[in-house]
């Protein structure tokens, strides 16, 4: 009886590269330029709302870019490390790139949900050329000056564009946050980048607030510090 053949070892599973999918979405729109915006920031106790817009004319796009940025995914699912790696990949293959940050302060005096708005419809409209369709991560932005516009639930895990706009806000965010660390210590912005973590809320209690947080954003973590 012959002996049994061995065991093929298992190939171990590599980084998901996505970035294919998503640029098969965007390229089905069936227009040449794709723009696509999302935000960093939008939930945090401190710190600026950072949106970015990208975009992509898939008249130039070639397989050797796509490639390039195949594990294009939603910031949030990538390490810092990989994101930085992402950030000049994008900043070279893209057409045009923008970023438009909105302060804690104009924050407090607009409220969150408009200026975050406001602030993705304008990094939409410095990226825009005719005949374009601009795409947002979940919230309709409103009049694109007759740009086509489309909110998608989850965009930045199905576009191409989207997903892109989110690395250059979550990097350009975070490299902020760092340097705030310097200018405000205490608060350890380096370690969380203003979200509400458990050491965050404890430095907030021990100190109170910096310049940086949001006074008028009414989170739990706020709520339970009866700021």
């Amino acid at each position: 009886m012959p002996a049994p053949k061995p065991a093929k070892p298992r190939k171990k599973k590599g980084k998901a590269r996505t970035g294919r999918k998503l640029f098969q979405h965007d390229r089905a729109l069936g227009v040449r330029f794709v723009a696509g915006a999302d935000e960093a920031g939008r939930g945090c106790l401190a710190g600026p709302l950072v949106a970015a817009a990208v975009l992509f004319d898939y008249d130039r796009l070639g397989p050797r870019d796509v490639r390039a940025l195949s594990l294009l995914n939603d910031s949030k699912q990538h390490t810092e490390e990989a994101r930085e790696a992402l950030y000049p990949v994008v900043l070279r293959i893209a057409t045009r790139v923008a970023v438009v940050s909105r302060s804690a302060g104009g924050i407090d005096r607009r409220g969150l949900h408009k200026t975050n708005l406001a602030a993705l419809r304008e990094s939409l409209l410095k990226v825009a050329r005719p005949g374009c369709i601009c795409l947002s991560d979940g919230f309709a932005v409103g009049d694109l000056e007759g740009h086509r516009g489309r909110a998608i639930v989850e965009g930045d895990a199905t576009s191409a564009a989207i997903a892109a706009a989110s690395i250059i806000a979550k990097v350009t965010r975070d490299r902020f946050m760092h340097r705030a660390d310097a200018r405000h210590p205490g608060w350890q912005f380096a370690a969380h980048v203003g979200y509400s973590t458990p050491e965050h809320r404890d430095a907030i209690q021990r100190q109170g607030v910096s310049p940086l947080h949001r006074t008028s954003f009414q989170s739990t973590a706020y709520q339970q510090l009866a700021l």
